[in-house]
């Protein structure tokens, strides 16, 4: 077993091919390369292409040179127009992988077929619920930098990410994360403004829950960092992240006592009506 984003606890089962940096990069230049060959077979232009899309021509030029991830619906649609035959298909699983960071692309297969997500977050809002302006503000500030094409390829991926609201049946899912993280001022005020809607919004859905644990609370079971616990028709899965190191643990015991901190946790935060009343308090001050 390896640190970064194995299983722990029993063996791993082999649900995809393992893909390195190098090999992730090569996948998308494949896959763009592809695009790029149909693409012309059936005379279209870019901006032809992307016009079908609802892709920039630019954006398109930057999937074919396999700099930028196309999402799933529109792989499909793409399959669909180029008359590729299922080629554009066959590879879209892979694709997607790819435009993720070798130490969450394990974690991302059991995040796609999840019927239960339940994350606790302490320093970033959580991937799922940001806003496209807080997640490239996010990559921005990683240091070492990220180059312009890597951090449009993560934000094209995680924004894919968060059709799982969308997924029908819809999982159970439920945030908890500190209030110092609402508090934090990223980029400007009018993008943490975009950013508590979002969370406002997502937080009326029926099948999601948002928490606020505030920095006053005297019992806070949740000093020893983030997590994300996960279940699927199979399994139950603990997901722990820090400093791009990952591990994602299926061992009962360890997943059990994370799910009994997730609990305590919950009780400690504010109940799903305050967090939302205390994130229109913000919209309300500024």
């Amino acid at each position: 077993m390896t640190e970064e984003g194995r299983l722990a606890g029993e063996p791993e089962e082999d649900d995809g091919m393992e893909l390195d940096d190098d090999s992730a990069n090569g996948l998308l230049r494949s896959f763009g390369r592809q695009v790029k060959a149909l693409r012309i077979r059936a005379g279209m232009s870019k901006a032809q292409l992307g016009a079908e899309l609802n892709y920039s021509e630019s954006q398109i030029g930057s999937i074919e040179i396999g700099r930028r991830v196309m999402q799933s619906d529109a792989i499909d649609r793409c399959d669909e127009v180029l008359d590729a035959g299922g080629v554009l298909v066959a590879m879209k699983e892979p694709v997607e992988r790819a435009g993720f960071p070798k130490f969450f692309r394990d974690a991302r297969r059991f995040e796609a077929s999840a019927i239960e997500l339940h994350a606790y977050d302490t320093h970033l809002i959580n991937g799922l619920l940001q806003t496209e302006g807080y997640m490239r503000t996010v990559f921005r500030l990683e240091r070492p930098e990220l180059e312009d094409d890597v951090i449009e390829q993560r934000v094209a991926a995680r924004l894919a990410r968060q059709s799982i609201f969308e997924r029908k049946p819809a999982p159970s899912m439920s945030f908890v994360m500190e209030e110092a993280i609402l508090r934090r001022t990223l980029g400007d005020r009018e993008m943490m403004r975009e950013q508590w809607e979002r969370l406002a919004t997502v937080g009326l859905k029926r099948h999601v829950e948002v928490q606020v644990m505030l920095t006053d609370c005297a019992d806070h079971a949740g000093l020893n960092g983030p997590f994300k616990l996960m279940e699927t028709d199979k399994q139950r899965i603990a997901y722990v992240e820090v400093q791009n190191v990952s591990r994602l643990h299926t061992a009962r015991k360890q997943v059990r006592e994370l799910e009994l901190k997730y609990g305590i946790i919950r009780a400690q935060a504010l109940s799903p009506r305050a967090s939302l009343a205390f994130i229109e308090q913000l919209l309300g001050e500024r």
